[in-house]
């Protein structure tokens, strides 16, 4: 079964966590491509996609609207889970889901979306970045949890290898 994981990231550390999908994936003996969703020409050959973004200002990045949008009938086809990242803090804020995950989850039939607290390096943003910080006192720092992002990849491998044998 080949799997399509991708994300969009502004500064790299939703590229990490899509990085770290596709290793938990790999392990479950899966064939899994990550590349970033400009690199995307299409889902021919893909069994099921992993879709995620980082969220600004809580939104999706483009690229990977974009990629939802243009790729929406061969999604419909094959299994989809989408995630999101970038609330900060501890605990992480904002709580709620970008306005984008659920009309993309229901444009595609997503069987789920997750999201995950996110990682903000202030030397790496631009000054409206660090303005947006600012106004929101959001904190510095790693907050993703990596042991529920492999969990997560864990249980979506575990469904598709399931699926796979009973089909």
């Amino acid at each position: 079964m080949k799997v399509l994981v991708t994300a969009a990231s502004r500064h790299g550390a939703t590229t990490e966590v899509a990085a770290s999908i596709g290793a938990a994936l790999q392990a479950t003996g899966l064939e899994v491509h990550v590349m970033p969703p400009s690199e995307v020409r299409g889902l021919d050959g893909f069994d099921v996609a992993i879709i995620g973004s980082a969220v600004y200002v809580g939104r999706w990045l483009e690229p990977a609207r974009e990629l939802v949008q243009r790729e929406k009938v061969a999604l419909c086809r094959i299994p989809v889970w989408l995630f999101s990242s970038g609330p900060v803090g501890d605990p992480p804020k904002p709580v709620e889901d970008s306005v984008d995950a659920a009309p993309l989850t229901d444009l595609v039939g997503a069987r789920e979306h997750r999201t995950f607290a996110g990682h903000v390096d202030r030397k790496r943003l631009g000054f409206a970045e660090k303005a947006i910080m600012a106004a929101v006192r959001a904190p510095e720092g790693d907050f993703r949890p990596w042991p529920e992002i492999e969990a997560w990849a864990r249980e979506i491998g575990a469904a598709l290898t399931e699926s796979g044998r009973t089909t």
